[in-house]
């Protein structure tokens, strides 16, 4: 079963797919992640990166680098970018059964949409 964290973080994944980015970056995950009511579970970006690489390794999360001719062009460095597999997905699912919740932007007065 994963931990809050990685729930968090395959929710930001499938979430961000939907809004048409295939593959997202740490840095837009703990943005997400931060713009959310899960904020909480992200106490550093070496927690994000440790969760992204067990989660790799679980095979629940692929990732690669960018084109470094982007980075270059863009002036600044390399990006890993992260995509949810198959098998992330029904972690995910598994987790939300269970009752573990996604995370979600908060309305304002701070009640969960």
């Amino acid at each position: 079963m994963p931990i809050p964290l990685e729930v968090a973080i395959l929710d930001t994944c499938v979430r961000l797919r939907a809004q048409g980015r295939d593959e997202c970056h740490g840095f837009l995950i703990a943005r997400e992640i931060k713009e959310s009511r899960a904020d909480r579970l992200l106490a550093a970006y070496g927690t994000l990166y440790k969760a992204l690489d067990r989660m790799e390794r679980s095979g629940w999360l692929l990732s690669r680098w960018e084109d470094p001719m982007v980075a270059a062009r863009e002036g600044r460095p390399l990006c890993r970018l992260y995509r949810v597999t198959v098998q992330g997905e029904q972690v995910l699912a598994t987790a939300e059964a269970a009752g573990r919740p996604r995370g979600r932007k908060l309305e304002p007065g701070g009640a969960a949409p």
